[in-house]
């Protein structure tokens, strides 16, 4: 279940296009069921949205947490959680924190942004360290991505096999992130079925994952563009995650049937 709140994130790595209408807003919520190998329960994570104000900018401040739960944790406890305060008008991220422990290894950095001068202060809390570093123009964290792409994807320009890349901090490096567009499926949920459209990003192959095309993920073809189902192919096992729960949403979820 590893940086699960990263799979959940890079899904939304697609065409760049202005929107006039906002995909989410203040007091939205997500949860998600985890399972490992296709029935064992793995844990749960939710993402919150609220609005409030940093160094005298509105903001977004966006919480993921990630958890395990029944006998995973016993073997291998994670608990993960992570912040994003992005600008409310552009998207772009002043600070982003990372606090995990999954299973002893742990972190915890506080990123600050300074978009003008394309920098990133990383304070390394765990070690008490602070470094100054070079970053792409208009950079992403890990989380305010999921939120920035939600709001610029266009699905009326996407082409099955169309591939976009973006940039993307996290931890003290610079990412390059490429996602290919799949096409449409209509798949079955908690809440009945949903049209949905379809991507694959491109992952490091290694520790985590076998290969590089290991996850599939699917977001609801509607103006919230909600984040329905992740499957990642690991370098043991398989890892699921379906949206179980939610809350304020902005516009109309669309289910085509009804459970």
């Amino acid at each position: 279940m590893k940086k699960i709140v990263v799979l959940i994130v890079a899904f939304f790595i697609v065409h760049v296009a202005t929107s006039q209408e906002s995909a989410f807003g203040e007091g939205e919520w997500f949860r998600f069921k985890m399972s490992y190998s296709g029935f064992l329960k793995a844990g749960n994570a939710t993402l919150a949205v609220n609005e409030t104000s940093l160094n005298g900018n509105e903001v977004y401040h966006v919480v993921g947490k990630g958890w395990t739960t029944g006998m995973i944790k016993w073997f291998f406890k994670v608990k993960d959680r992570y912040e994003s305060y992005f600008d409310r008008h552009t998207m772009l991220p002043y600070k982003f924190v990372r606090d995990i422990n999954e299973g002893g290894h742990k972190k915890n950095l506080e990123i600050n942004f300074n978009q003008t001068k394309n920098e990133a202060l990383v304070h390394n809390k765990k070690h008490n360290t602070k470094k100054s570093i070079t970053t792409k123009p208009n950079i992403q964290d890990m989380v305010s991505t999921f939120y920035y792409l939600r709001n610029k994807l266009d699905i009326s320009t996407l082409r099955i096999g169309d591939e976009v890349t973006l940039d993307m901090f996290f931890d003290e490096e610079n990412y390059g992130f490429k996602l290919k567009y799949l096409g449409e499926e209509s798949i079955d949920t908690d809440f009945g079925t949903v049209a949905s459209l379809k991507f694959r990003p491109y992952v490091m192959a290694g520790r985590v994952f076998k290969e590089e095309e290991s996850l599939t993920l699917w977001v609801s073809k509607d103006k919230n563009k909600v984040p329905l189902r992740i499957k990642a192919d690991l370098a043991v096992g398989s890892l699921r995650a379906d949206l179980d729960a939610f809350k304020g949403l902005k516009h109309p979820f669309k289910i085509i049937v009804n459970n």
